[in-house]
């Protein structure tokens, strides 16, 4: 695994903690005001019976689709969280880093509806990733993604490359996390290597906020004779 690859997964287990008391205590505005509502949406409007939360935290997003009578599985690479959402009533949560997902070393079944990331594709690499994601859906499934928007993110640096989040303003001990940032035509670009089709792309955004939110992609597997 490349070092910042490492770096950023051990941040990971070093903050899971401080995590898990931030999201469940409601400490992060943006996630609040906007966020979670349009990751919850964006899966609500593909109708899925069955989903994979990809990088799934804690349980929050699980958990609110378990509510709405969807079947969600989730799979996270840090124990602690896989842990948390588990104790919180989430019953299939499966310990998986991302390297291990991309080799088929654990089994987080397959024929999904939809696999959704929320703010989890943080690493360089995420073409591997997404077309083993594309291989555990059912024939038209649905990849769901809400990350970074690229332009409100780049603080004037627009060019593909690793950036560091240092949790400034947030309560706790947090240790820097390494992540990659991206611009909108790299993503667009990894989704069609994976194999998917963009159908529709949103930019939440805060009525009294001049800039958007978060990016969701919305993609559909394509068919294998379409690659």
């Amino acid at each position: 695994m490349p070092a910042r690859e490492s770096t950023l997964l051990q941040s990971w287990h070093h903050n899971a903690r401080s995590w898990i008391e931030a999201i469940r205590t409601g400490a992060i505005e943006s996630r609040q005001q906007v966020t979670d509502q349009a990751i919850l949406l964006a899966v609500m409007g593909r109708q899925p019976e069955r989903v994979l939360d990809l990088g799934c935290g804690e349980g929050w997003l699980m958990r609110a689709l378990a509510d709405r009578a969807i079947e969600a599985v989730g799979v996270d690479g840090d124990p602690t969280l896989v842990e948390a959402a588990r104790g919180a009533g989430s019953s299939t949560v499966h310990v998986a880093s991302y390297e291990e997902l991309v080799e088929a070393k654990v089994n987080v079944g397959n024929d999904y509806d939809l696999i959704c990331a929320n703010f989890a594709l943080l690493h360089q690499d995420i073409i591997p990733l997404l077309a083993a994601m594309n291989a555990l859906l059912v024939p038209g499934g649905t990849l769901v993604i809400q990350t970074l928007h690229p332009w409100t993110a780049a603080a004037g640096d627009y060019q593909d490359g690793w950036r560091e989040e240092t949790f400034a303003g947030f309560e706790g001990q947090w240790q820097p996390m390494p992540w990659y940032f991206r611009t909108l035509s790299s993503w667009l670009n990894a989704l069609d290597m994976a194999g998917f089709r963009l159908v529709t792309l949103q930019e939440p955004q805060h009525p009294q906020s001049p800039v958007p939110q978060s990016l969701v992609l919305v993609a559909e597997r394509r068919e294998s004779s379409q690659l």
